[in-house]
């Protein structure tokens, strides 16, 4: 019974996990100008749009929120505080390009662990991630390491890094899925979180530099370096861009109790036959945030106290059947307008009946809810009530099931056979017997008498 109700729970949990990922935008919403994009509700897991969201690509500086978060993980263990000082190294600097994003920290310069932090997600500084990589590993190839044994941790299947800050090489390259992971996995620290948001940040003066100012390379929550992309939904994330990778986004936006995390690679920044120059990560992200909220509503697909449908039950003298419910209930985005009406429900049985003892919550089969060729999700059907076995139907159905087998038959067979040969052979022994005493009272009997003796 044990195993019964461990094996239910494993199918009840398999089919949860794989509900989320079901969801798909309708036609409508015109394919973003990239060359890949994923657009998912953060609340539930359900992509709301996708486009290459599997494929390989470059992350460029998006590189830095899985190494933002190793240093955040380090600093949960212990082995790292945020208010740590760190001395930069000379060989943090080492293999770094002259013209690349920076906060201009110097070797031998002295910062906490927290002001990296802002330096690398800011201003996306590729010396603060070399720097918080030895603080975090000592060196940056045992550091390299540990990002991509994380990332396999999560569940990315497309990545691979070669460096902290996002740098090109042809081996250091992510998905749009894979992003979404770990920034969602990021976004899981309040401290990350607050970072990513800052429309700027103080760096206070150190041993070698006066109080720097930084301000967000993210468009989208400051209005610094460009206008015309200002989201007051936004709330971070980070920014990224090489000539190879193009011009990378990923962004959370909340409205309304929803959170809504969008990826946006290899996107370009062309200039607009009004003269504007537009970069299309921050133009494309937007449209897939109004996209999200204007366009999807959250809707109770199914009801956790339905009774779904009735399977009948086998070896049981109480019930012929037992109801089967919805493991939980299920609420999904669907898009504004759907009416419920629409949706389709396809019920799938483990098996035509069952067998008693059932318990109360044992898994029977699943229901999906679809529409067209949209999946919005699976939930296992259980028992609404336990059901029990009658001894009698059990035994009967043990005894049907023990003279059923191939080998009982043939033993059975071969007792028979043996029983009926030791029969006929006790036949023709009584049938043998009777023959010879018949013989002894015949005329052929055998008297002793040798003749008449001779007279003389």
């Amino acid at each position: 019974m044990k195993l019964r109700r461990l094996l239910s729970l494993a199918l009840a949990l398999l089919l949860l996990a794989g509900a989320a990922p079901f969801a798909r935008a309708e036609d409508g919403f015109a394919e973003v100008d990239a060359r890949a994009a994923l657009l998912v509700d953060a609340g539930t897991g359900e992509i709301l749009y996708e486009k290459n969201a599997r494929a390989k690509n470059y992350p460029a500086s998006i590189t830095k929120v899985m190494t933002a978060l190793l240093v955040l993980e380090a600093a949960d263990a212990g082995t790292l505080r945020l208010d740590q000082e760190i001395t930069a190294r000379e060989s943090a600097f080492e293999g770094l390009a002259s013209d690349g994003s920076t906060a201009n920290i110097k070797a031998g310069e002295t910062m906490t662990v927290e002001n990296l932090l802002n330096c690398l997600l800011i201003v996306s500084a590729n010396e603060a991630a070399q720097i918080l990589a030895e603080a975090v590993s000592g060196n940056v190839v045992d550091f390299v390491a540990r990002m991509n044994a994380r990332a396999a941790a999560l569940g990315c299947a497309d990545t691979h890094f070669v460096n902290p800050s996002g740098l090109h090489d042809d081996d250091h390259y992510t998905s749009a899925w894979d992003v979404y992971l770990i920034t969602r996995e990021a976004l899981g620290h309040e401290a990350f979180a607050e970072i990513v948001a800052r429309k700027s940040y103080t760096v206070p003066e150190t041993n070698v530099s006066k109080a720097r100012e930084l301000h967000s390379t993210n468009y989208l929550v400051s209005t610094w370096r460009a206008v015309g992309y200002y989201y007051a939904d936004a709330r971070g994330v980070k920014t990224g861009s090489t000539p190879e990778a193009g011009y990378c986004l990923v962004a959370n936006a909340v409205r309304g109790g929803r959170e809504l995390i969008s990826v946006v690679l290899g996107a370009e920044r062309v200039k607009r036959e009004d003269g504007v120059t537009e970069t299309r990560s921050f133009s494309e992200t937007i449209r897939l945030f109004d996209h999200g909220f204007n366009d999807f509503k959250r809707m109770e697909l199914v009801r956790a106290d339905e009774l779904i449908c009735e399977v009948p039950v086998e070896l049981s003298g109480e019930a012929n059947y037992v109801v089967a419910r919805p493991a939980e209930g299920l609420t999904r985005m669907v898009p504004v307008g759907l009416s419920p009406d629409e949706l389709e429900r396809e019920i799938a049985l483990d098996a035509p009946s069952v067998d008693a003892p059932v318990a109360e919550g044992d898994v029977l089969g699943s229901l999906t809810v679809s529409r067209g060729g949209t999946v919005y999700g699976t939930v296992p059907l259980v028992a609404l009530n336990g059901v029990s076995a009658s001894w009698l139907l059990t035994k009967e159905r043990e005894v049907r099931a023990f003279f059923a087998q191939a080998w009982v038959r043939y033993a059975l067979f071969g007792a028979a056979a043996l029983v009926i040969g030791i029969a006929a052979l006790g036949v023709a022994a009584r049938r043998s017997t009777r023959r010879y005493r018949g013989r002894r009272g015949g005329r052929y009997h055998y008297t002793g008498y040798r003749g008449r003796k001779r007279q003389r």
